[in-house]
């Protein structure tokens, strides 16, 4: 029987109803093809380039005396903009710029490392909010991410995923970059598309090249293969998030620039935003934060220290600005440029996280084991370098923030005022000037539906959208007078709050701990007060509560709610929520194990076995390795003997070596550590079962301060052990590595 295939609807392709006919051969049917979904006509390519933890007043085209020739040329050819607000830390910005909704109504109300069981922070943007690339690849567009990610949960940094928050489960096609954050430039564990990959080796590789490259070429490839397709390129640097890693020859451009301190270059940035017109006339420059020690109250070793690690910070930022002058320059000579919408930003203000003095080595220093003023000047050289995990001081990063107060984490102005550049020469006739108008990361989305324009979806892939909540920025293209269209806009992170109505802004910055309903609130008036200088809290109590009871209803309104000022604790919380295995096989050849999905060993027992078929006499390699040369640990063979090493820092380093040499055949290695309580141990390598040699190991790291993962058959790392240089991978027969955890 010939079914009734001559209905417009008996087919469906792509959801578009087959409008053909269907007869019993092709000589009485009518092909038809589904229409291809394409661009509007004349849609610009669209480009976001994303700065880590760069503040306010650190571009050479918003005050500052680093040199960033490039994003000047954007700021000239387009629009600063002086009254642009982010969040208070990174992944809840990403995820506002990439939505369009407000960072706790998308999930991410905080960085994904510690989200958490609640709407609010989920570390993952809700499938209720769709993404700049899932619509305008809807809409026609080739969309493409190269850098920093940070808006995928730490347990499916896994190469079997789940994938579903990765960018390419977001709606980018391509992706070249790594998850989370404060990644080695000279080492980063990287990943493509959906998949662990191992990082170039060869000499003088640095992150920041390596991505600039890889976005040249997925732009390149894109503009040959569908020239007349638009697309979305999410070009996110690592830069110029700790450590500050920068090539010699760029540090050596700021050898002494820095030696007059913090306090004169504050001074002289203020004075140049004065000259440039970056802040209003009237602004006055914040007094230094109460964790600042004035510049001539320091010791002669700590100036030298801190200016040596400013000088770094400085070649970094011009280093990942020079990359962006490479782009650029791509860019122009496709000819498309006048046509692309370029969007410059950062996503938070300047970190303090360095503490007062700074280190030479951050996530030790702060966190778990502080260095001395000695340490720092012995590693004074190594600054920069792949041999140093450094970050300035909270005075420095004051700088970078200038002329506000506080910092990244804060939702005073230091923490969410960010520097904002436009260029689009086809659409922005005034090239070079500044506009005032209030807006926040949310309005970027907004401003592109606008510009294209497209229509958001009510439902995408089935699942009801919470409609786009920025304000478009494209009337101030044209009109710098004209009146600011947003009127209210809310933050929190960590505790802290503020909320920003039709000028004014009521904030309360929170100490962990506290009582909040004991949090102190200020009162701004920030038409008239760029800086935050004068609260007006005492003097307008009344509308300083009716702002605070505003915040309230747009916290619940946006799935702010509970208050919750911890930060590891969350994901510490989480991890102990979640039934851990006992036990881990591993085979060599495999994809790197993210540090976080790698075995928990911290503060407990366990065993590390493996099964070698036989060792040959030349042979030897890497077991096991996991973490890097900064803290981490690694069983070899070397010479017919099983070597064990821990690095516990720079300057400790446990190395255990087997006594005897391995049998020629079969035989089963073993590592064994039995706790002792606070991070002490008592460590044990056996061979088929037998002793081979013991140490004691008075103090280990919790596995989240390492800053590597974990490899099987190979250190693909920066190298962890002192005896071998990487990878070295294991040129015998072995099967299986298998961790046995108390």
């Amino acid at each position: 029987m010939n079914p009734r295939s001559d209905e417009p609807d008996a087919v469906h392709e792509n959801g578009q109803p087959f409008a053909g006919h269907i007869g019993r051969t092709f000589r009485d049917s009518r092909p038809w093809w589904p229409e291809r979904v394409r661009a509007p006509q004349g849609a610009p390519d669209v480009v976001f380039i994303v700065l880590d933890d760069v503040g306010f007043s650190d571009l050479g085209c918003y005050g500052s005396e680093i040199a960033t020739p490039a994003m000047d040329r954007l700021a000239a050819g387009g629009l600063r903009y002086n009254n642009f607000h982010v969040t208070a830390m990174c992944s809840p910005t990403r995820a506002c710029l990439l939505t369009g909704r407000n960072a706790h109504a998308s999930g991410v109300g905080i960085i994904t490392e510690w989200g958490g069981g609640y709407p609010g922070y989920r570390g993952r943007m809700a499938k209720s909010t769709a993404t700049l690339a899932e619509i305008l690849g809807a809409n026609g567009y080739h969309c493409a991410a190269v850098g920093k990610w940070h808006l995928t949960p730490n347990a499916d940094f896994t190469a079997a995923g789940p994938f579903d928050d990765w960018p390419t489960g977001r709606g980018f096609h391509r992706w070249y970059g790594f998850h989370g954050s404060l990644t080695d430039h000279w080492h980063p564990e990287l990943f493509e598309d959906n998949h662990p990959i191992e990082p170039p080796r060869e000499a003088g590789y640095h992150l920041s090249e390596d991505l600039v490259e890889h976005a040249i070429g997925q732009v390149r490839d894109h503009l040959s293969a569908a020239p007349a397709t638009p697309y979305f390129m999410y070009l996110a640097f690592g830069a110029c998030h700790f450590p500050h890693h920068a090539p010699r020859e760029f540090i050596e451009r700021y050898r002494g620039r820095y030696d007059a301190g913090w306090d004169v270059i504050r001074a002289e940035r203020f004075a140049r935003q004065q000259a440039m017109g970056i802040i209003p006339k009237g602004t006055t420059l914040a007094p230094r934060n109460p964790d600042v020690t004035a510049w001539e109250d320091l010791s002669a070793d700590a100036r030298l220290v801190s200016a040596r690690l400013q000088e770094v910070y400085a070649a970094f930022l011009e280093h990942t600005d020079t990359q962006i002058g490479r782009f650029l320059d791509f860019l122009a000579a496709s000819v498309r440029i006048d046509n692309t919408l370029i969007v410059l930003l950062s996503d938070n203000g300047a970190s303090a996280e360095g503490g007062q003095t700074g280190a030479w080595h951050h996530r030790k220093h702060v966190v778990y084991d502080p260095e001395s003023l000695t340490d720092a000047l012995a590693a004074l050289d190594r600054l920069g370098s792949q041999d140093a995990f450094n970050h300035y001081p909270a005075g420095w990063a004051q700088v970078s923030n200038t002329p506000l107060k506080w910092y990244k984490k804060d939702t005073h102005g230091g923490g969410i005022r960010a520097p904002l550049l436009i260029h689009c020469p086809a659409r922005i006739p005034d090239g070079g000037a500044i506009r005032s108008q209030y807006h926040h990361v949310i309005d970027v989305a907004a401003t592109i539906a606008e510009l294209l324009p497209i229509d958001v979806p009510v439902s995408y892939r089935g699942v009801e959208q919470i409609p786009l909540q920025g304000v478009s920025m494209k009337y101030t293209f044209k009109d710098h007078s004209a009146p600011t269209r947003k009127h209210i806009q809310h933050f929190e992170l960590l505790g802290d709050r503020a909320l920003w109505k039709d000028g004014w802004k009521a904030v309360s910055r929170h100490r962990k701990g506290d009582d909040f309903d004991a949090d102190r609130w200020e009162l701004y008036y920030l038409d008239a007060d760029f800086s935050e200088c004068n609260d007006l809290a005492a003097m307008h109590p009344q509308a300083l509560r009716a702002l605070i009871d505003l915040w309230w209803e747009e916290a619940r309104a946006n799935s702010v709610l509970p208050l919750d000022d911890r930060d590891w604790e969350r994901a510490a919380e989480r991890r102990a929520a979640t039934v851990a295995p006992k036990r881990y096989t591993y085979s060599p050849g495999m994809a790197r194990i993210d540090r976080l999905s790698a075995p928990n060993l911290t503060g407990r027992s366990y065993r590390i076995f493996a099964d070698l078929a036989g060792i040959a006499a030349d042979a030897q390699g890497v077991i096991v390795a996991f973490g890097s040369k900064f803290t981490g640990y690694v069983l070899y063979v070397r010479e017919r003997r099983l070597v064990y090493e821990y690095a516990y820092s720079e300057r400790t380093r446990h190395v255990l070596a087997a006594g005897r040499e391995l049998p020629a055949g079969p035989c089963t290695v073993e590592y064994r550590f039995d706790a002792a309580g606070e991070g002490a141990g008592h460590g044990c390598l056996l061979i088929d079962g037998e002793p081979a040699g013991s140490i004691d190991i008075p103090d280990t790291w919790p596995l989240r301060a390492a800053t590597g993962g974990l490899h099987c058959g190979a250190d693909h790392g920066p190298g962890i052990g002192s005896g071998y240089v990487a990878p070295f991978a294991f040129s015998g027969s072995l099967q299986r590595v298998v961790f046995e955890l108390a």
